[in-house]
């Protein structure tokens, strides 16, 4: 019977290491600060903070963990309302419910597929007639992009209502010359093993205000009280990044700018090669801003061809290739269907188009030409002469 040849596996996005993580490791262990906490872990805060231009970062279990306390330290609580970006990963909007609070989801618009200005504002508008403001408003930057945040952050300023910026997949993009995830009251990254740079898992929260952040770190540590013994006053959580991995992250922000040029650098080959396929539409860049090109992302218009983004999919599958849907809309979940949405215009919900014809293909910094050629020549094959 003939063997069968197994094609290699293309992921969407996988870590990439940089060779110098043992050296953190090692120290790690040599000096036995294996438990959370530790010089890895304030070394990484302080390097976090600079490299992105902010006074203060607090190192966390979690990008989730981040925005949760984003929101405690906002005062979001029970019955309080949160507007939230709704094309999103669902970890942006969970510590919405932690804090007993109701999400609010708002479009996208489609320069930058992040949440639409015009969406923001009548949802404001809506929630004045109401006498319901929002605590605050959680902007998310999609696959690398930032959103529009001066018309963001004018909004809210407008109505006295603090940005919670989660920048999870937009470490080292940069909006007109200022790091992604620095325009709100609070920023968080996500250091996920699939992230730009990895911690393996963890997280950190940034702030120019200093008292909270020294909140947070009190809050992390389970809200221990200054005192001889394990005392009480408020409640607390294990948030806590362990001293090795942070030892990882700090080899992988050495790293980052390049692994930022190689995904950039991925973007681009699809682009040059793929612009012959009349139905591809890629993620665009808005101007005057950097996108670290997290995932390379494009949409299908099914005018053109009769191929489906669900079909597509299903056959890079078949070719061992990993490609995924955009993010499934948090208002089309159904953990969030008696939740309000408003969209980018009357019938016309741009975050429902991205997800129904939108693809993010693999995408790694270390990924090889030939691989990426594998991914290419399957589009061509099945988007071609369409």
């Amino acid at each position: 019977m003939a063997e069968v040849l197994v094609k290699k596996r293309i992921s969407l996005s996988v870590p990439h290491m940089s060779g110098n993580e043992m050296k953190y490791i090692n120290e790690a262990f040599e000096s036995n600060w294996i438990a959370p906490l530790g010089p890895n872990v304030d070394a990484f805060e302080k390097e976090i903070a600079s490299y992105v231009g902010v006074k203060e970062a607090v190192a966390v279990s979690s990008g989730t963990a981040a925005i949760h306390l984003a929101l405690i330290l906002l005062n979001v609580k029970k019955d309080d309302s949160v507007f939230c970006s709704s094309l999103t990963f669902v970890g942006s909007v969970n510590p919405i419910l932690y804090q007993g609070a109701q999400p609010v989801f708002i479009d996208s618009e489609p320069e930058t597929w992040n949440m639409s200005p015009e969406a923001l504002e009548n949802a404001f508008e809506e929630a004045v007639r109401m006498n319901k403001l929002p605590k605050a408003v959680i902007v998310v930057n999609l696959f690398g992009q930032s959103a529009k945040m001066d018309e963001l952050v004018s909004i809210c300023a407008k109505y006295n209502v603090p940005i919670v910026e989660d920048a999870a997949e937009s470490l080292g993009a940069l909006y007109k010359g200022k790091a992604s995830g620095t325009f709100g009251e609070f920023g968080i990254y996500s250091f996920n093993g699939n992230k730009i740079i990895t911690t393996s898992g963890g997280g950190v929260l940034v702030s120019n205000n200093t008292e909270k952040i020294a909140k947070a770190r009190f809050l992390i540590t389970q809200a221990k009280d200054p005192a001889p013994y394990y005392q009480h006053s408020e409640q607390g959580y294990n948030y806590r990044l362990s001293n090795i991995s942070a030892a990882i992250g700090r080899a992988q922000l050495e790293v980052l700018d390049s692994r930022v040029n190689a995904r950039r650098a991925v973007f681009q080959k699809y682009e040059n090669e793929l612009r012959s396929l009349t139905a591809v539409t890629f993620m665009p860049e808005l101007e005057n801003t950097f996108s670290n090109r997290w995932l390379t992302t494009m949409t299908i218009n099914e005018n053109l061809t009769d191929i489906t983004s669900s079909e597509l999919i299903a056959y890079l599958a078949e070719e061992n290739i990993e490609a995924r849907h955009v993010w499934k809309p948090m208002h089309l979940q159904p953990l969030f269907q008696n939740c309000q949405y408003y969209s980018h215009g009357k019938n016309e919900s741009i975050s429902d188009k991205l997800f129904h014809t939108g693809i993010c293909l693999p995408s790694s910094s270390s990924m090889t030409i030939e691989e990426q050629m594998r991914v290419v020549d399957c589009l061509k094959i099945k988007l071609g002469n369409k």
